[in-house]
């Protein structure tokens, strides 16, 4: 197994710190979560009294001034491991991130506390029934009425999306201008905004995806983010490492796999022997191995390339692909290694199977992430 050359003594202290807090707090509740249909607000404050949510944001505003990635990865691989549908990682570094660098000092002093707490947990409005990741074809639009916008439209797919008290929503400012989008503040008990009932999906029944409505939403001007036509170039800027915050799942979710079926392989016999002395299991295992640790160190190098502000949507797209794409290969081998049982619920590598496949379709699809890869080449269809 690869050794592991990005983290200090710092952070291998922090790793011992979340598991420890993760064992206790997460993992006994992840089967309850998955019954419900969602993780409880409980370990949300929980997580927020361990500094555990909105590391990098400063201390003077109650944050943790960890502004080295590397520990959000570390909270990433532990939590991955432990209940995959809680979503931390969108909240700290998909949605906070707007509320530091895109937010003024007012919108600051309202929305942060709440937001490092875990009393305010975060979502974020992209994605359309009619677009995904073409983002300059939304339709949901908002109207400057003055003293107010008017938010119409809808949105699908939103993870958080019944815990949310604060969405952030992408929505058109200019009819006549495709990236003249606008990012709103919308909060919890505004008058027009509804959620449908949670979507019923493949995996991740623990993560509360819903779609959301509004009907004549009227957003105070306060609750505007960053201009009205600045919303799209926001989104870009945090694309990459809303990329490489996925591999970091999708590698940990991968490696999840692995170490419950060396387990199971070694416990379970065939023939009178363990299932894994056959030749077949060792040679599976080993090409599985194999490239896993190639995917994990290039995820460790796109997250030293992220800590000197240098990974390019490139390389993001790339690794985003191949874990991606390494994860679904390695729950496939690891469900045939475990024959029938691993077709049951109750074996945890069918709920792994099941987890991984949204892998290679959120924050872009394999083919969008190649489309970035090529066109990064040079090959550019309109050459």
């Amino acid at each position: 197994m690869l050794r592991r050359r990005i983290f200090t003594e710092d952070h291998d202290v922090f790793r011992a710190s979340v598991q420890k807090w993760a064992d206790t707090e997460v993992a006994p509740h992840e089967a309850q979560w998955r019954r419900d249909g969602q993780v409880s607000r409980d370990v949300w404050k929980s997580a927020g009294a361990q500094g555990y949510l909105g590391m990098f944001m400063p201390e003077e505003v109650g944050g943790l001034g960890l502004t080295d990635y590397r520990y959000d990865q570390i909270l990433i691989e532990e939590l991955t491991w432990r209940s995959p549908g809680f979503f931390v990682p969108l909240h700290n570094r998909i949605v906070a991130p707007y509320f530091l660098h895109v937010a003024n000092d007012a919108q600051k002093a309202r929305f942060l506390p709440g937001i490092i707490s875990g009393e305010t947990i975060l979502a974020i409005g992209m994605t359309e029934p009619s677009t995904g990741s073409d983002l300059g074809a939304i339709r949901t639009k908002a109207e400057d009425k003055g003293d107010h916008w008017l938010l119409n439209g809808s949105k699908i797919f939103i993870s958080n999306g019944l815990l949310a008290d604060v969405v952030v929503v992408a929505a058109r400012t200019d009819p006549d201008s495709p990236r003249a989008i606008g990012l709103f503040t919308v909060e919890r008990g505004m008058e027009g905004f509804s959620r449908g009932q949670k979507l019923e999906k493949l995996g991740l029944p623990s993560q509360d995806t819903a779609e959301l409505f509004f009907d004549n939403v009227k957003i105070p001007k306060e609750n505007q983010l960053g201009g009205a036509a600045n919303g799209f170039a926001n989104m870009m800027r945090g694309l990459a490492e809303e990329r490489l915050t996925g591999a970091i799942g999708f590698q940990a979710r991968a490696e999840r796999a692995f170490a419950v079926t060396m387990d199971y392989i070694q416990d379970r016999k065939a023939f009178g022997r363990p299932v894994g002395t056959f030749q077949n299991s060792r040679f599976v295992m080993a090409g599985l191995r194999t490239k896993l640790d190639a995917a994990q160190a290039f995820v460790d190098h796109c997250v030293l390339e992220h800590l000197e502000e240098a990974l390019s949507a490139e390389l993001a797209a790339e690794v985003k692909l191949l874990t991606s794409e390494v994860e679904w290969e390695v729950v496939d081998a690891c469900l045939q290694l475990h024959g029938g049982n691993g077709y049951m619920q109750e074996y945890e590598i069918c709920r792994l199977f099941a987890d991984a496949r949204i892998s290679r379709i959120y924050a872009g699809t394999s083919e969008i992430m190649k489309e970035i890869i090529g066109r990064g080449l040079g090959l550019d269809e309109r050459r």
